[in-house]
């Protein structure tokens, strides 16, 4: 938080890193970090790879460097499930593709026409190989959405919620879950902080970053 603020007052921009996953790193960022700190972020980054969507549609690892623009088109619906939690939040995104030698032209744009479907736009980046020139048509896009005043943030639940409806909350509305359970002695715990002071206070969920669901 200090160094964010810092920065804040030094520079036209700030850039978080904000952690792994629209489920995990952002949703933290956004309802632990910015509420707490009262910060409200002008736009997002999705970062993704065409390997990441052959291997969230079934490719093994090491077949990876293989075109297969079917396994892209069916490992997409996970990054779009990353769009859809990001905008929960009222913060426009852009997803930035993170080039890798193996990606073919073909499988780059089956990424960008379904992100494309989803009314958001996905920019291949090469900065690993180009430096910042790799990177320059990311950076407009991610100027053009701060500054177009889109974002209308909101963390995911209210202060005063009771801890166990922001945990299903969370449950819900990032990870798509019917509903949270918990033991009597999870509640009761629960039922203590809250007695002592600590209900206002937002939680920190932790889970595997491999999947939505519970496999």
């Amino acid at each position: 938080v200090i160094a964010t603020t810092t920065a804040l007052k030094l520079g036209d921009y700030v850039v978080t890193e904000a952690g792994f996953g629209a489920d995990l790193g952002a949703e933290k960022f956004f309802d632990i970090k910015c509420r707490k700190a009262g910060l409200k972020p002008a736009a997002a980054v999705i970062v993704a790879t065409v390997r990441a969507m052959k291997m969230n549609g079934g490719v093994k690892k090491e077949d990876l460097g293989a075109e297969n623009v079917g396994a892209v088109e069916q490992g997409c619906p996970n990054l779009g499930r990353h769009i859809e939690n990001v905008k929960q939040f009222g913060v426009p995104a852009v997803v930035a593709i993170n080039h890798f030698v193996s990606d073919t032209p073909a499988e780059i744009k089956a990424m960008q026409d379904y992100v494309a479907s989803l009314g958001t736009e996905a920019i291949v980046c090469r900065h690993w190989a180009e430096g910042s020139a790799g990177i320059e048509d990311l950076a407009r896009k991610v100027v053009e959405l701060a500054e177009s005043g889109a974002a209308q943030f909101s963390p995911l639940y209210p202060d005063d919620l009771r801890l166990f409806d922001k945990m299903d909350t969370i449950v819900k509305r990032i990870y798509r879950g019917l509903e949270a359970i918990a033991d009597k002695s999870v509640r009761d715990q629960l039922e203590a902080w809250e007695a002592g002071g600590y209900g206002h206070l937002p939680v920190c969920m932790a889970k595997t970053q491999y999947s939505f669901s519970t496999d």
